[in-house]
C-alpha cells in the first residue's frame, strides 16, 4: 500500500541576527541554513496494517504525513501510495484517502454537521446507498447522530474529532492518516474513535498510518511501531518485538492488607529490586527481566508480606521509547 524509499525533505532556514546592527546586516547579507526535517528514511506498509508512526516534537512526522498525502514535495528519494505517487497524482490520490489532523477541521464552520456530510457526498460521488450505510455505522459506533444538525463550531472537541473522522471515511479510502487524533480528548471520547478505528479496520481492511504522543492509542490499536527522530527511523518493527529486545525491567503493583505491612518493605527491596510508594498501601516494585523472573519476584513478595491483590506490568512503552531517543541523541554527540 505503501513504498518508502531513501525519502528526504529538507528547508532552508533564514537565520537572523540579533540586535539593530544585526537586523541592518541582515538586509544586505542573508545566512541560511538547511535544516534535514527527514532524512532519507525507507519502509513499507502492507494493505491492512494499522502502524504507529512516533516521534517527539520536530523529529519529523507531520513532515512525513505531509509528502505522503501530497501536501509537500520531497526533496529526495521515492514514494508510492495506493499505485499513486501523492504529490504528481494529487487529484486522482485524494479521492482513495482519508486524512484528519487532529487539530485542524475538514468540516465548514459555519454549517451544521450533516450539511457537511452531504457535500463531502457529492464531492466524492458517494451513491445515496452507500452514504446511509456509512452514515447509519457512524451513528451507531461514534453517536455522531445526537449532532448532526448542529453547527460544527457550537461542537466541543471530542464531538467535532468524531465528526471529522467520519468525513474522512465517508467515501471509504483504502488508506486513512491520522495525525494526533485522539489529541485534547476526554478517555471517554478517545475510547469511542479507537473501537470505531478497529472496527473500520476489521469491516474494510483499510490502511492506518497513525502519529500521536499518546502512547495507549499505538498499544489498543497497532502491531507495528516507526520510532523516529531527527528525521531517522530508530526503530522499525512490530511493538512486541520491541518490548522484547529494549524492556529493561518488569514492575509488580501489589496492595498492602495493612500499615503494619509498610515497615517490612525493606525485605523485598534488595538485589536491584526498588519498591516506590504511590499511596499509602499501594506500591510498585521494579526489577530487572534478566536478573529476575516475574513468578520469583511474586514469590518472595507474598512469603514476605501480607498484601490484598497483585498486578504484574510491563515496562511502560513511553520509557522504552524515552530511552531509544536518549540513546540516539549519545550516539549523535559521540559522532560529533
Amino acid at each position: 500500500m505503501i513504498q518508502v524509499e531513501e525519502l528526504t525533505k529538507e528547508f532552508r532556514s533564514f537565520r537572523r541576527r540579533e540586535g539593530v546592527w544585526g537586523a541592518l546586516q541582515n538586509l544586505f547579507v542573508r545566512e541560511y541554513v538547511t535544516i534535514h526535517a527527514v532524512d532519507h528514511i525507507s519502509f513499507s506498509i502492507e494493505p491492512g496494517e494499522m502502524v504507529g508512526y512516533i516521534g517527539a516534537n520536530g523529529a519529523g512526522k507531520s513532515t512525513t504525513i505531509k509528502m505522503l498525502t501530497g501536501i509537500l514535495v520531497p526533496s529526495g528519494g521515492r514514494l508510492v501510495a495506493n499505485g499513486f505517487v501523492p504529490h504528481r497524482d494529487r487529484s486522482r490520490y485524494t479521492r482513495h484517502l482519508g486524512v484528519v489532523f487532529g487539530q485542524r477541521t475538514q468540516l465548514w464552520w459555519d454549517i451544521a454537521v450533516v450539511e457537511s456530510f452531504r457535500l463531502l457526498k457529492e464531492i466524492y460521488e458517494i451513491s445515496d446507498a452507500d452514504y446511509r450505510e456509512r452514515l447509519g455505522l457512524f451513528s451507531e459506533i461514534l453517536n455522531v447522530q445526537d449532532y448532526l444538525h448542529t453547527p460544527v463550531r457550537k461542537l466541543s472537541l471530542g464531538e467535532r474529532m468524531r465528526c471529522d473522522l467520519a468525513a474522512s471515511l465517508l467515501h471509504n479510502p483504502p488508506l486513512l492518516f491520522l495525525d494526533e487524533p485522539t489529541i485534547g480528548l476526554d478517555v471517554v471520547a478517545k475510547d469511542r474513535i479507537r473501537e470505531f478505528l478497529k472496527e473500520v479496520n476489521r469491516m474494510h481492511r483499510t490502511t492506518v498510518l497513525l502519529t500521536t504522543h499518546d502512547l495507549a492509542d499505538i498499544e489498543e490499536l497497532c502491531r507495528r511501531i516507526i520510532v523516529i527522530d531527527k528525521g531517522k527511523v530508530l526503530f522499525d518493527g512490530p511493538l512486541a518485538e520491541m518490548k522484547d529486545r529494549l524492556a529493561e525491567y518488569n514492575q509488580v503493583k501489589f496492595f498492602l492488607k495493612d500499615r503494619s505491612q509498610v515497615a517490612r518493605l525493606d525485605l523485598v527491596s534488595r538485589d536491584g529490586i526498588r519498591c516506590e510508594r504511590i499511596d499509602e498501601l499501594t506500591y510498585v516494585m521494579r526489577f530487572d527481566r534478566k536478573l529476575h523472573s516475574t513468578a520469583e519476584v511474586i514469590r518472595n513478595l507474598v512469603n514476605t508480606l501480607e498484601v490484598q491483590d497483585i498486578f504484574v506490568q510491563e515496562e511502560p512503552i513511553e520509557d522504552i521509547v524515552k530511552r531509544i531517543y536518549l540513546s540516539h541523541e549519545v550516539g549523535l554527540r559521540t559522532e560529533a
